[in-house]
């Protein structure tokens, strides 16, 4: 059975499973362990991987106390070599959120024009199954591979702070990998391999500004009380411009590679006004550039920030005249990827909780402070055999360029494994809209990148 057979036959219905259990990541359902969706997100892939195996395979769900699953599976190379290939994904899911078209939902899987529509399918639950399928097509052709290590972890929506304990526990078992596969990134477009160059780091933490202890009549106080919400703008002027959403503070910036510069003009060649027109824009709005690589190194290597959650703010039906005690808004900071995320934190702490406007109380905690990734200088085989899967599978040749999201795993590794070869890749490509609603999965997109990373496994065996 060919990989696109074995993935209508045996992935696709195993995804529609997936999509119907609501494994929120922990940090979205801080009762994960009471409600046991991770684990039967984890037992789920389990079951079907020791139904589908690769001759030799070894399998274990791991679980250290008190931390999210990981599911570890060991694939005997084909030759004596003892060097390794490492590939992840996760299984744990952002959550529901709304705007679901009529008859979508985050748990309910629809299939329609080739595309599987549901909460976590591309991301990133199609990643185990991309992987055992490819060595499995790898075993039916008689191509060698090296030694594989699949590792997918159920935390990474939460930022992946489980991880280092099971690198750490996992480290005699894994040895040291030449070679890292990611399956948990994008794809500028469904009619060629990409692969991802670079991503970005986070600070994602929560403003509070607190005025009084309780909320008072707005025709009483304004004028003598300043609102708390005049005080958040003011203090969020600190960190970038209203006008051009630019970040103020260079010590949030680095510069960006020139190679990285090339490679995002290249790819604003091949995409052109896509890159702004995939998003569901009202009428009339427009992208922050008109120049297309602008708007690629926006997303790649600036900073950028955006306000993803409110408190402290009824709902309009709800709103009286009252001037309102608190608001606390949630801020997420991209981040240059070869920024450091710690450092890059406290600095926003400080620009924001330093001199509060009026001596209002202002906090600025953060939950996650991650370094982003820059990819080593790619070796000449590895560049030569995804040119020559993409055009083998797609057609066409390979495109290169940087994600705005962040992996955390990707700065664990690059950390861990200096040496390592890097290729990250994935299907979260136009409208795909990962964490939003109407995610979905391209089948046909994913059939042919299956292919394409049994290709560069098999290559990486006579590199």
């Amino acid at each position: 059975m060919n990989i696109s057979e074995f993935w209508q036959d045996a992935i696709v219905p195993t995804l529609v499973e997936y999509i119907r259990i609501p494994a929120k990541s922990p940090h979205f359902d801080r009762d994960w362990q009471a409600h046991g969706y991770i684990d039967e997100a984890a037992r789920l892939a389990a079951q079907w991987c020791e139904r589908n195996p690769v001759p030799g395979m070894k399998l274990e769900i791991v679980r250290l106390e008190g931390r999210t699953p990981c599911l570890f599976i060991d694939v005997p190379g084909t030759s004596a070599s003892k060097d390794t290939v490492l590939i992840y994904g996760h299984l744990d899911k952002q959550p529901e959120m709304t705007g679901w078209r009529a008859g979508l939902g985050p748990w309910t899987p629809v299939i329609e024009d080739g595309r599987l529509f549901g909460r976590g399918g591309a991301d990133d639950g199609y990643a185990v199954f991309c992987a055992i399928a490819a060595l499995r097509q790898l075993h039916d052709d008689k191509r060698p591979h090296r030694r594989c290590v699949i590792l997918i972890e159920c935390c990474e929506e939460s930022g992946s702070y489980d991880l280092p304990a099971y690198l750490e526990a996992l480290a005699p078992r894994m040895g040291t990998p030449s070679f890292v596969v990611g399956l948990d990134s994008g794809c500028g477009n469904y009619s060629q391999l990409w692969g991802t160059t670079s991503l970005r780091g986070l600070v994602n933490g929560v403003l509070t500004v607190e005025v009084l202890t309780e909320g008072v009549h707005s025709g009483d106080a304004s004028g003598v009380v300043a609102s708390s919400f005049r005080i958040a703008r003011a203090l969020l002027d600190r960190l970038d411009s209203a006008q051009t959403g630019v970040i103020a503070d260079r010590a949030l910036h680095i510069d960006i590679p020139p190679e990285r510069e090339t490679q995002a003009q290249r790819a604003a060649q091949v995409l052109g006004e896509d890159v702004w027109r995939k998003f569901p824009f009202v009428e009339g709005m427009r992208a922050m550039a008109s120049d297309v690589g602008e708007l690629i190194l926006n997303r790649t290597w600036r900073p950028m920030l955006a306000i993803t959650g409110a408190d402290g703010l009824p709902t309009p039906a709800n709103a009286g005249n009252v001037l309102r005690p608190k608001t606390q808004l949630v801020l997420s900071l991209r981040l240059p990827p070869t920024l450091n995320g710690e450092r890059a934190a406290q600095k926003v702490k400080q620009l924001l909780e330093a001199d509060p406007p009026y001596g209002a109380h202002v906090r600025f905690e953060y939950g996650q402070a991650a370094t982003g990734w820059n990819a080593p200088a790619t070796a000449a085989w590895l560049e030569r055999a995804v040119s020559q899967a993409s055009q083998r599978h797609y057609g066409q040749g390979t495109m290169w360029m940087g994600e705005g999201g962040t992996i955390p795993f990707m700065a664990m590794l690059g950390e861990k494994f200096p040496q390592a070869q890097f290729f990250i890749t994935g299907v979260l490509g136009p409208h795909s809209n990962a964490h939003g609603p109407n995610e979905f999965l391209d089948i046909g997109y994913a059939k042919k990148l299956t292919a394409c990373v049994a290709d560069v496994i098999t290559a990486h065996a006579a590199s």
